[in-house]
């Protein structure tokens, strides 16, 4: 069947079976329509769940659920252009423009993160957010963070080669028409990650979706890493960077370096996990968050 020109995920085809479909929403906020999840008590402490590139709200199933039964109230959309929230224009593509978006999301919902989590690229998002006094958690996690620029050359050329990949309108549909099972698991295993079934099953209909493939890549090519780089030393809240030690995507060794420059951060590492730890091993990731957590007082226990 072709692909039409605006394959977006469908809320009632792609998600029928969503992970905690009686959690999610719909809302309007900074000129997108936005899917969202949210568990929990609406009075408790807020909590705010950002995911990586190419993801969407399913990459929280097992920890969003842990967290909320700790007594947060746990927020967690799909990015614009992710999963069924709409895409933000090209020239709101930014990494700052797309964390003012998630600010107008936030503040539209009326949630106040005591704690800010984020993977990937998600990560990067919330510390834009923090730096631009968006929010002011009182802890801040980064799964796997992209939070530095790619090693030598390839800074310069993957944002690049990106661009040229989103521009091309072919490219989104050829990636969504060849995203079998196998190519997933591919895709998946290259992170250094083992997914189960169902972790598959979600990213390929995702990634079978021209609109989803489109809304990473669009992510990925309008984002000055640098930028945020050299603003990083400025971050005044504490952060907490978790990573995983066969993490094929972002080497585990940049945490460390990130650490020397963050004035107050400390690094977890977690052996035996990739990039996508927090999908894997959700009760072990729960039980880090929640001890750096629980350093602060005002916290629940």
């Amino acid at each position: 069947m072709p692909l039409l020109d605006d394959d977006r995920p469908d809320w009632d085809r792609d998600g029928r079976d969503w992970p905690h479909r009686a959690a999610s929403r719909f809302v309007d906020a900074a000129g997108l329509r936005w899917h969202l999840q949210e568990f929990g008590a609406p009075q408790a402490p807020g909590l705010l769940l950002l995911h990586g590139t190419g993801a969407a709200t399913h990459s929280w199933r097992g920890l969003a659920p842990l967290l909320a039964e700790r007594g947060f109230r746990v927020v967690a959309p799909d990015l614009p252009g992710h999963g069924f929230t709409d895409p933000l224009p090209a020239r709101r593509l930014s990494l700052p423009g797309m964390a003012e978006a998630v600010g107008d999301l936030v503040a539209g919902l009326g949630l106040t993160p005591r704690l800010a989590i984020g993977h990937s690229a998600g990560a990067a998002v919330l510390a834009r957010m923090c730096l631009d006094r968006r929010i002011a958690p009182d802890l801040l996690v980064a799964i796997n963070g992209a939070l530095t620029p790619f090693p030598g050359v390839a800074s310069f050329l993957f944002p690049g080669i990106a661009r040229m990949l989103f521009l091309n309108p072919v490219t989104p549909k050829f990636f969504a028409w060849s995203a079998d099972r196998a190519a997933v698991r591919r895709l998946i295993d290259g992170t250094g990650s083992r997914l189960d079934p169902q972790g598959l099953d979600l990213y390929r209909r995702l990634f079978t979706r021209a609109g989803h493939v489109s809304g990473a890549l669009g992510m990925m090519a309008n984002w000055d890493l640098p930028a945020l780089a050299r603003d990083l030393p400025r971050l005044e809240t504490r952060t907490l960077l978790i990573v995983g030690s066969d993490d094929k995507a972002i080497k585990p060794d940049d945490a460390f370096a990130l650490r020397e420059r963050l004035p107050k951060a400390r690094v977890e590492l977690l052996r035996g996990l990739g990039h996508l730890a927090h999908e894997e091993a959700p009760e072990r990731v729960a039980e880090i968050i929640l001890t750096d957590a629980r350093i602060s007082e005002t916290f629940p226990t």
